[in-house]
C-alpha cells in the first residue's frame, strides 16, 4: 500500500462525514483529499444538529471530503482554528484553509462554497 503525500491526494472522498480526533487526524484528512469541509460541532448544539443533514449531503453529493470535529473532545484543536462558536465550518483546498463560516448555513450555501473549489 502506497503512502499518500500532498501531491498524491486521493480523488475519491468518503461519502460519509469522517469524525476526526486530534490535530494529526485533521492534518491527515486535509493532506489526503483535495477539498475538505471541516465541521466544528458540539453534541449539545441545536444549530449543529440543524445543519447535520446538509453536511451529510455535501459529503455524499460532492467530491469534497467532510471531517467532523467535536469541539468538546478537541478543545485545543478548536482553539487552534479560532473556533469561538459552533457550528463553525472551515474549508480547505489543496492543503490550505480557504474559507470559514460560522452559524447555520443552508445546503445550497454549503454546496456553493464547496463548489468554488471542486470540479
Amino acid at each position: 500500500m502506497a503512502t499518500d503525500t500532498a501531491s498524491e491526494r486521493s480523488s475519491a472522498a468518503p461519502t460519509d462525514p469522517v469524525h476526526v480526533d486530534g490535530e494529526s487526524a485533521l492534518e491527515e484528512a486535509v493532506d489526503d483529499y483535495d477539498v475538505v469541509l471541516v465541521d466544528f460541532y458540539a453534541d449539545w448544539c441545536g444549530p449543529c444538529k440543524m445543519i447535520e443533514p446538509a453536511v451529510e449531503t455535501i459529503a455524499a453529493g460532492t467530491s469534497a471530503a467532510v471531517a467532523k470535529v467535536d469541539v468538546d473532545a478537541n478543545q485545543g484543536l478548536a482553539a487552534a482554528y479560532g473556533v469561538r462558536g459552533v457550528p463553525t465550518l472551515v474549508l480547505f483546498a489543496d492543503g490550505e484553509q480557504v474559507e470559514e463560516v460560522v452559524g447555520v448555513q443552508s445546503e445550497a450555501e454549503l454546496r456553493s462554497l464547496v463548489g468554488t473549489y471542486t470540479d
